[in-house]
């Protein structure tokens, strides 16, 4: 079943793999997003589509206030019946952020509206209507922008990408080499090998080094705490990333970040 949520199933949102097209309504509170190149902001009322087959981070800024969003998640199988169904036709425009902005119309604040007598558990959809507003939901997303049409039926597999490129600008988020190799659009064995091609050592030895790289620049040249940055940086705990740093370093984080 599809679901659509508010701040009890805020975990959806940090997956850092953005598997399905998802939909954003901002209810309470302010997010960032980022997606390794550029950040997004938004507040009450601020409307949003996350793109599949992207990575991204967020971070909950007001945190003295209650988060509280509304997601529909757009899986395949989905808009493939939508598109059969309705005769979609792709458009030509195409948008490449990670984070697409929808205006919040009046067709989208009368959608919220609408579906707050369907709620059901943890705001679940009552099943006998969920694909009917889900399909009202997309058809108010393409008239209120036609070119989503070119992200929402794009149904191919990524292609193959410049992988320098992807990976300098995706280093920080903990995803696994099949992942990185997927979006890439190679397979594993065609990735490791590109990537030995390109870096001279293999993906799991490049991508900490160039994390804790980064690590002490920001420690060193930015004043930065190391607490405040391992998370950022892909490590998941701090004592982890404490290890890593002295093994890299021969110092630890908190004696470089003590030098200031």
């Amino acid at each position: 079943m599809r679901t659509i949520a508010d701040d009890t199933r805020v975990n959806m949102l940090r997956e850092q793999f953005i598997p399905d097209h998802v939909f954003i309504y901002i209810v309470k509170g302010t997010i960032r997003v980022y997606d390794g190149t550029q950040s997004y902001t938004y507040r009450a009322g601020d409307a949003c589509l996350a793109r599949k087959n992207r990575l991204a981070k967020y971070e909950l800024l007001d945190s003295k206030e209650r988060f509280e969003p509304i997601i529909f998640c757009f899986d395949q199988p989905f808009l493939q019946d939508f598109q059969s169904k309705h005769r979609s036709k792709q458009t030509t425009r195409g948008l490449k952020d990670t984070i697409i902005d929808i205006q919040s119309t009046e067709l989208i604040q009368s959608f919220i509206q609408s579906i707050k007598p369907y709620y059901k558990g943890v705001m679940q959809l009552d099943e006998a209507f969920e694909d009917l507003k889900y399909e009202e939901l997309l058809i108010i997303l393409l008239k209120t922008r036609p070119e989503l049409a070119a992200v929402l039926f794009e149904f191919r597999r990524p292609g193959k990408i410049d992988l320098e490129e992807f990976m300098n600008s995706n280093y920080k988020f903990n995803v696994n080499v099949e992942r990185f190799a997927y979006l890439t659009g190679r397979s594993i064995s065609a990735f490791k090998r590109d990537f030995a091609a390109a870096y001279h050592e293999t993906p799991g030895h490049w991508l900490v080094k160039r994390r804790l790289q980064e690590a002490h620049f920001l420690i060193s040249q930015e004043n930065k705490k190391p607490s405040d940055v391992y998370l950022d940086l892909g490590f998941e705990d701090l004592s982890h990333f404490s290890f890593a740093f002295k093994k890299q370093f021969g110092i630890a984080p908190t004696q470089l970040a003590g030098r200031r």
